[in-house]
């Protein structure tokens, strides 16, 4: 079928949703948590097609996997949205002019949101249940990778949706061929907002292609900088946490920049840890002789290349700088604007930090790994925007919604 065709009933499908209760809505979330507890096993099984289609040792691998956590995790996040605060048809201002014209402006939904993802199935769920908890329809763009599982996960949604009466063409998901996503950037009479989630390369042909406006997520290139006065073990394990749990995610840690005076110190009590989970490293002339002297396995020389990388892997770079400027210099640099943290006992450092550096998050004395809607209270989210119109941060239910006027009057007329 041709996009058109696919397309055909969004306007009905907009329509209807938008006309829905905060109680039809959470109703619907609601009921999707339960079939997809449900349906766990046939979950299972069309997930473990796209498995079965990708080296196990594939960095992408964990991303693609829904085990029984995972899955229950789905069920949790739809049961968390629908608690949350409807952000639609909500009054943000209200007044009356001189002239006796009344101005309200509320918050509408967007309209049509297409979102083109790669290997990520949890996404299908989190973007149609973001986008029906605030009045929006969704069309979804999947990759290859996880075709199987995006497409199980789509037929449950459509059948918990005609259970519930609404249109079935709230979610669409296209078929996974290139083509289409090419046709979705220019469908500009159909899709009202496009957000990629995904590489960089992905984001940027995105960006550079779409005739639709576009939210940019997902690229993280995460530092942690560590001050002289930094506690060694609190920098230690908080370098360990951000690299080791989930690897393949846009705020893991990508690079470490140690001062010069205590790198030796954060990296004896980091390495034991890193070598558990076979971190390769990739460091600069300090690092790489005290990550000798601890005898650490997995060991490479760094070149320029290696910084300024998302590793979205077992893998980091680590530096060592002789100061705060050369750090937030450093980040300035090579940071993409996702997350970045200081680790320091130096209160006006971490002031400095927190101020000067340009990031969507920054942190002190802190995990970047935390950089995420449900972690930050927000319920479920669609990506990490790291630019700063319409929304930065995580892009959650609020920022769903745009502005609409509304104005009434007696026969007003302007002079």
């Amino acid at each position: 079928m041709s996009l058109q065709e696919l397309l055909k009933n969004t306007s009905k499908a907009k329509s209807q949703v938008a006309q829905l209760s905060s109680d039809e809505k959470s109703t619907f979330l609601n009921k999707l948590a339960d079939a997809i507890l449900e349906k766990e096993a046939f979950i299972k099984i069309e997930n473990k097609k796209d498995l079965d289609r990708m080296d196990p040792q594939d960095s992408k691998y964990d991303r693609l996997l829904l085990n029984t956590e995972r899955i229950n995790g789905l069920a949790v996040a739809l049961r968390n949205v629908a608690q949350l605060e409807d952000p639609a048809n909500k009054v943000q201002m209200s007044k009356t002019l001189p002239n006796g014209l009344k101005l309200r402006k509320i918050a509408v939904p967007l309209g049509c949101v297409g979102v083109i993802y790669e290997s990520r199935p949890n996404v299908t769920i989190d973007v149609a249940s973001l986008c029906l908890r605030s009045g929006n329809i969704c069309v979804l763009k999947g990759g290859k990778e996880a075709d199987f599982s995006n497409i199980a996960l789509v037929s449950i949604i459509h059948e918990v949706l005609e259970n519930c009466g609404i249109h079935k063409d709230a979610v669409i998901l296209l078929p996974a061929d290139r083509s289409y996503t090419e046709a979705l950037l220019k469908a500009k009479d159909k899709v009202d907002v496009i957000i990629p989630r995904g590489s960089d390369a992905l984001i940027q042909y995105v960006r550079k292609t779409s005739d639709i406006p576009t939210i940019e997520t997902g690229a993280g290139v995460c530092h942690t900088y560590v001050e002289a006065s930094a506690n060694t073990q609190m920098a230690a394990d908080i370098i360990v946490n951000a690299k080791v749990t989930r690897p393949s995610v846009c705020n893991s840690l990508d690079t470490a920049l140690l001062d010069k005076e205590i790198a030796a110190e954060v990296i004896a009590k980091s390495a034991e840890g890193l070598k558990a989970a076979n971190v390769e490293i990739y460091a600069d002339n300090v690092c790489f002789e005290a990550f000798e002297k601890a005898n650490y396995p997995y060991l490479k020389k760094a070149n320029d290349d290696d910084f300024g990388k998302e590793w979205l892997d077992f893998k980091a770079s680590f530096k060592a700088v002789d100061s705060i400027d050369e750090a937030i210099e450093h980040i300035t640099t090579f940071s993409s604007k996702h997350s970045e943290a200081i680790v320091t006992e130096n209160s006006e450092y971490a002031a400095r930090f927190l101020t000067e550096v340009d990031a969507a998050a920054v942190y002190h004395n802190a995990s970047t790994r935390f950089t995420d809607g449900e972690q930050f209270g927000l319920g479920a989210e669609i990506g990490i925007s790291t630019q700063k119109l319409h929304a930065r941060g995580p892009f959650a239910l609020e920022k769903l919604v745009t502005e609409k006027w509304i104005v009434e009057g007696n026969g007003q007329i302007r002079q």
